[in-house]
């Protein structure tokens, strides 16, 4: 079940993704962390965030949409109170989300993350939609995204990842401007830019008005993306969206991905991580995989032999 990307070896290729796993300790009593691959901390600014004004969660047809807005304790908190507890796990590998408004604030959290102990990688986060300054903002435009990722690849004394936006014109070109400024690896896709709307009240659902659509209902688009990103850079790719069993993880995989994020189905079944591990598990047994690594890249399509 081992996988490795970026430097990185994983004892599974499931991981947990920002937004939906706390900082990780918080699920400890919930699912037992050393049965997943790793999981990817909130997104953590510089200083403490308090996200967005609620209601900022809807569900949806096969999803739900969030505007979350990156509420965080910030990097200096989680360095004194939450990755010291980490250490219980030395198995699962700590994945932290990187956001800031401006190029200075990605560097300063990943300076301070530089000292930290017990950390595998960073995310950085160039694509978050419910926020009105950075995020998005970095992920959508090719020049900014070219500067922050070599700047961030400099300063980093750890692998870095870059989780991409769908919301762009071509998450392909976006995926080679990463990797040509430095990234080891891109996570994609983040939520697609939603909407919902209470037709008795006749307002918006959510305060925020827009949302990022996560869970099931993206999961064809974002197989799509993971395809299309894969045989396009030379670098790993982490595949998520809409991520429920371990045939849909195997999905992925067989995309490209050599690594999957699962979200937003930890909000149905907080265990989802750990059952998609023993499902992934069994599905290799099942059909004669010995190395589930071997899947990545896997897809065949004979008619275009």
């Amino acid at each position: 079940m081992t996988v490795r990307f970026a430097g990185v070896e994983l004892a599974n290729p499931i991981i947990a993704a920002s937004g939906t796993f706390g900082y990780g300790i918080e699920f400890e009593e919930i699912v037992d962390l050393e049965k997943i691959g790793a999981f990817v901390t909130k997104g953590l600014s510089l200083e403490p965030m308090a996200g967005n004004q609620p209601p900022r969660i809807v569900q949806t047809a096969a999803g739900m949409l969030n505007a979350i807005g990156l509420q965080n304790i910030g990097v200096s908190e989680f360095i004194e109170k939450k990755l010291p507890l980490l250490k219980r796990y030395p198995r699962t590998k700590v994945i932290v989300n990187v956001f800031g408004y401006k190029v200075e604030d990605y560097l300063a959290v990943i300076e301070r993350l530089n000292d930290a102990e017990g950390i595998a990688a960073y995310e950085l986060n160039v694509s978050c939609p419910n926020v009105h300054h950075g995020g998005m903002t970095f992920g959508a435009d090719p020049g900014a995204l070219e500067y922050l990722v070599a700047r961030a690849k400099v300063t980093a004394k750890r692998p870095l990842i870059v989780k991409l936006s769908p919301n762009v014109t071509s998450v392909v070109q976006m995926a080679r401007i990463a990797a040509l400024a430095g990234a080891d690896a891109i996570s994609l896709v983040n939520t697609f830019v939603g909407m919902a709307i209470d037709v008795e009240k006749r307002e918006p659902t959510i305060r925020n008005v827009t949302g990022g659509l996560s869970g099931p209902a993206i999961k064809p688009i974002a197989l799509r993306m993971v395809y299309e990103t894969a045989k396009s850079v030379q670098i790993p790719v982490l595949g998520m969206g809409g991520i429920v069993t371990a045939e849909d993880a195997v999905e992925f995989m067989l995309a490209g991905a050599t690594a999957v994020q699962v979200g937003t189905a930890s909000y149905a079944d907080p265990r989802a991580v750990e059952r998609l591990v023993r499902g992934l598990e069994g599905w290799c047994r099942s059909h004669n995989v010995d190395q589930v690594a071997s899947l990545t890249h896997g897809l065949q399509i004979p008619w275009q032999t």
